[in-house]
């Protein structure tokens, strides 16, 4: 064990993106606005959830995943309600987390995995694969060689934690659990939450940050990377996309902190209410006097910034509040009660 070294070669992109990644952490941090923004958390939290469980074919809504979390009736799938119960309890244990235990892994894949796999909380016992159609395009180690695998692979964590930066080290662990595929169902859903883990052991802002929404906004690229890591033998290439993503995800996080921080402000200046739930409730009532408003006069009208306003209306199209009906210049909102 004490030999073993997950091989993977640190380039000139993983160094850029490290330091891309630390630089836009550190902004977020002096920015301290999540700690005082539990909306954005929650809303950043159930973004993670809907997109890990829609890349494992799950097919609830993001709005019927609010709901479920929000304790309300959810016509579907019993399976796929269960799944974004575990999922939940999961993240929102992600703190107590000591990522570099096996025993804390198998816990918290029975908390994943609760009522919905036979063999929760326990490593597989039989062979896995990964197929399309009926050929066989990955076939993961022999069951009898996981726990060894599974050893090698925390005993080299441990002994390198402090001493490899948490953004290369999560990614080399994302890699080579999904590699090793130790349990027989969710494998995906467990290797994206340990990700989170480790990177919330270095800053507890990545509790909140929605990796996952990115990894499935790009979920062809993600498993191509894997797949080319496959054959390579290596992880680098899939490092590389994992930091590309990542520091997309905290420039996107760090435009929205800068325009609520814009927007409150100016809510501030009017004694008004500004929570999150609030701004959209101006949004959906300005639509509903003008159901042709433009996203710019409505931003006037409503004093936000622009981009605001394309971040909520893009909310509340993914929740299935509103639809656009027409083109772009001659079309109208209309609003789905």
């Amino acid at each position: 064990m004490d030999g073993y070294k997950p091989p993977f070669t640190i380039t000139n992109s993983i160094l850029s993106h490290v330091a891309s990644v630390s630089e836009k952490v550190g902004r977020i941090t002096v920015m301290s606005n999540m700690e005082n923004k539990p909306h954005l958390r929650k809303n950043n939290r159930i973004k993670s959830i809907h997109s890990s469980l829609k890349i494992e074919a799950n097919s609830l809504s993001l709005s019927q995943v609010r709901d479920v979390i929000n304790g309300k009736l959810v016509f579907g799938e019993a399976k796929e309600i269960q799944e974004v119960k575990n999922a939940y309890n999961a993240y929102e244990k992600i703190a107590e987390i000591d990522p570099y235990s096996i025993e804390e892994l198998k816990k918290f894949h029975g908390i994943m995995t609760k009522y919905i796999v036979e063999e929760s909380g326990d490593f597989r016992s039989g062979e896995e694969g990964v197929f399309n159609g009926k050929e066989c395009i990955f076939m993961a180690p022999p069951a009898r060689f996981v726990p060894q695998l599974m050893n090698e692979l925390f005993g080299w964590m441990k002994k390198e934690k402090d001493q490899m930066h948490p953004l290369i080290l999560s990614s080399v662990f994302h890699y080579e659990f999904v590699f090793i595929h130790p349990f027989t169902d969710g494998n995906g859903r467990m290797a994206r939450l340990w990700h989170t883990a480790i990177l919330a052991k270095w800053n507890p802002i990545f509790e909140y940050i929605p990796i996952e929404s990115q990894i499935e906004k790009f979920q062809d690229d993600y498993y191509d990377a894997i797949a080319k890591c496959h054959v390579e033998g290596e992880s680098t290439v899939f490092i590389e996309f994992m930091l590309t993503q990542i520091d997309n995800t905290l420039a996107e996080l760090l435009n929205q902190m800068t325009d609520s921080a814009t927007d409150d402000a100016i809510l501030d200046a009017d004694g008004a209410n500004h929570g999150a739930d609030h701004m959209e409730g101006r949004l959906l009532s300005g639509l509903k006097q003008n159901p042709y408003i433009t996203q710019t006069d409505l931003a006037k009208e409503l004093s936000l910034s622009r981009r605001t306003v394309q971040r909520i209306m893009k909310e509340l199209m993914n929740d299935g509040k509103i639809k656009r009906v027409g083109s772009t210049r001659t079309g109208h909102w209309e609003i789905n009660d």
